[in-house]
């Protein structure tokens, strides 16, 4: 990686403008191509160094205003299979396993879901109970988030 794919890099961490060539003005601040943008950006993620590149829609601007952390208490030798089951569930946006804090907080693998309604994503994870067979859990509802950056980035609140 040289100095103009940190800068492209630096450039599109942000986002991208919505229009029909939104790398021509990257290129043109760089005074390099179009195409060599665009050639450096896949050249980045055939690498590693990006993995993904995509869209990330504001939910709250898209009326999801409802979002769930769900601890639950999964037995050791149920937390693979509990895991890789709630992980295939479309509803489910995060699903990932944690050290319990013994009589303190005893849940170890955790479950994030987003929805519009709250009678709609307690009837998801009631689903999710009943087919993981899990009953012992906590669901903490947001009610107002603080600040929101891309992975990876750190910048002050605004």
């Amino acid at each position: 990686m040289d100095a103009i794919d940190a800068e492209i890099l630096r450039r599109v961490q942000d986002g991208i403008p919505i229009e029909e060539r939104p790398f021509l003005r990257i290129a043109e601040t760089l005074s390099i191509g179009e195409a060599e943008v665009i050639e450096r950006l896949e050249c980045m993620k055939q690498r590693g160094i990006i993995r993904r590149f995509g869209s990330r829609v504001n939910p709250r601007m898209a009326g999801i205003t409802v979002h769930a952390m769900v601890a639950w208490r999964v037995p050791p030798d149920r937390v693979a299979e509990a895991g890789t089951e709630m992980a295939k569930d479309p509803e489910v946006t995060h699903c990932y396993e944690r050290r319990i804090s013994p009589k303190r907080w005893e849940y170890n693998l955790y479950t994030v879901l987003h929805g519009y309604d709250v009678e709609t994503v307690l009837g998801w994870i009631g689903d999710l109970a009943r087919r993981t067979g899990l009953d012992d859990y906590q669901v903490l509802l947001s009610t107002r988030e603080y600040k929101r950056t891309p992975v990876g980035r750190i910048r002050e609140m605004e």
